[in-house]
């Protein structure tokens, strides 16, 4: 069993001794649900303090409107006549089933002579504003203490005029916002804790769902792939980032698993050519002109293997560059001509004509002495295997955005079938076994292209054709 699944297994299992039903819920440990925590109780905070703020205002407001009626009404009674403020009060309280209002005229040695108020407190403040202030509020036998916003006013007779107004609707206002915050926020609260556990459970979900999947690609299942849905999550992303990654060493492991075989393949032939040559030629070898040829033909066999692990080291080389930081300036149009000119004789030598037709300037960033060898691979395969009498362009083109060098023959061609095996290594088709060669030209090309963020074309039909195509960058300028 791997790491990876002897983790999940003992999760899964719990501890020993019948304890699991103790143990808390996994999503109550994990930081999702912990952060949903945070957040609803400092929701629960803020709205306490929200409604507290809201219940503070509206009690001022309360005490203000209060403070104004009662002032009002004080200054109205006030300028009638003594006998007709007597009445007014009366009337006042008889006009008040509610019973939040106090009034009273008290005469100067200070006994009441009409209202709802006991006597006169000895703490209020008489020709002041408004003030809370306990009084008792006399009702037939029957006495209350009341704590009241009230004001006194001295009249001109000596007489004491007080008007008061209980402020209770404060205490249902309290009342009402207490029974709103706990209506609102403990669903709230508890919403946002559910909320979290489901958020927690379903990453936790997810979590286990790529510890199974890693398990199996850990212990060698490389077609795993890591669950995903096509939506625009950062886990999603992630996945298909990753799934990505695993396509690549898949196809990379698949690509190393064969190359040894293939090596072996490659260099068995002219090492077992050369060891044959070798053990005949000290066997029959009667003088040295024969031993001179057997001492060549194992020279062949040996320059063939050193071709090989050349080719390989160069490919491995290139792959491995991290040269782009030495990229400048290459002149395309000098380059191909430059490639033509090396390879002019080779093909004059096989009555084949080569044309280089680059004659618009283009420029863009890269390294020349790569780039150079990967044109000069694609030309020597065309001149390679086209037949004597033929012909090999090489044209330097502009297209939409991109920049695109070609290299065309009139030779065999690559079929369909072959368009993706051709960039194997060691890849040489029945058509061209006889054919000098190692099969590596392209891998050496593709390696290139790659390393400078182009992208290589191989065309199929009669005569063969393949295109670099060099994309410009985003900022608008030559790749």
């Amino acid at each position: 069993m791997t790491p990876v699944a002897m983790r999940i297994g003992w999760r899964q299992a719990g501890r020993p001794g019948g304890d699991t039903p103790m143990r808390q819920p996994q999503f109550i440990r994990s930081s999702t649900f912990h952060w949903a925590l945070m957040v609803a109780g400092v929701f629960a905070v803020f709205i306490m303090v929200l409604f507290g703020f809201i219940y503070w205002k509206i009690d001022d407001y309360l005490v203000q409107r209060s403070d104004r009626v009662i002032t009002v009404e004080l200054d109205g009674i006030s300028g009638l006549s003594p006998q007709r403020r007597l009445e007014a009060i009366d009337e006042k309280l008889r006009q008040d089933p509610r019973e939040v209002q106090l009034a009273g005229i008290f005469a100067a040695d200070g006994h009441r002579m009409t209202g709802n108020i006991e006597s006169l407190p000895a703490d209020l403040q008489v020709d002041a504003a408004a003030q809370g202030i306990d009084m008792i509020r006399i009702n037939g036998d029957a006495r209350q203490h009341q704590f009241v916003r009230a004001v006194a006013r001295r009249m001109r007779n000596g007489d004491v005029l007080v008007l008061g107004r209980n402020v209770d609707e404060t205490m249902e206002i309290s009342h009402v916002v207490g029974q709103a915050l706990a209506l609102g926020l403990v669903p709230a609260f508890f919403l946002c804790l559910l909320a979290g556990a489901w958020l927690s459970v379903r990453a936790q979900r997810r979590v286990e769902a790529v510890n199974q999947r890693v398990g199996r690609i850990i212990a060698g299942d490389l077609r795993e792939r890591l669950p995903h849905r096509n939506v625009d999550e950062p886990f999603d992303r992630l996945a298909v980032i990753v799934n990505g990654m695993l396509d690549e060493m898949e196809e990379m492991i698949h690509a190393l698993a064969g190359v040894g075989n293939d090596i072996a393949h490659d260099l068995r032939t002219p090492l077992t050519r050369a060891r044959l040559a070798l053990e005949r030629g000290r066997t029959n070898a009667t003088s040295l002109e024969q031993l001179q040829s057997v001492a060549d033909k194992a020279i062949v066999g040996i320059d063939q293997s050193l071709a090989i692990i050349t080719a390989l080291l160069r490919l491995a080389e290139i792959e491995n560059s991290r040269r782009s930081a030495g990229f400048g300036n290459v002149p395309l149009h000098e380059m191909l001509q430059e490639v033509g000119d090396i390879y002019e004789p080779i093909a004059e030598n096989k009555n084949i004509v080569l044309q280089v037709k680059a004659t618009q300037p283009l420029h863009l960033q890269g390294d020349r002495d790569l780039l150079i060898e990967a044109v000069a691979n694609l030309v020597d395969n065309a001149i390679k295997f086209t037949p004597e009498g033929g012909k090999v362009d090489i044209e330097l083109l502009r297209g939409k955005n991109e920049t695109i060098v070609r290299v065309s023959d009139t030779g065999l061609g690559i079929s369909e079938q072959d368009r993706e095996a051709v960039l194997r290594r060691f890849y040489r088709s029945d058509k061209i076994r006889n054919t000098p060669g190692v099969g590596l030209g392209l891998n050496l090309v593709v390696a290139i292209v790659k390393l400078h963020g182009f992208r290589l074309a191989i065309h199929s039909g009669p005569g063969g054709c393949v295109e670099i195509i060099c994309p410009d960058r985003e900022d608008g300028s030559r790749a």
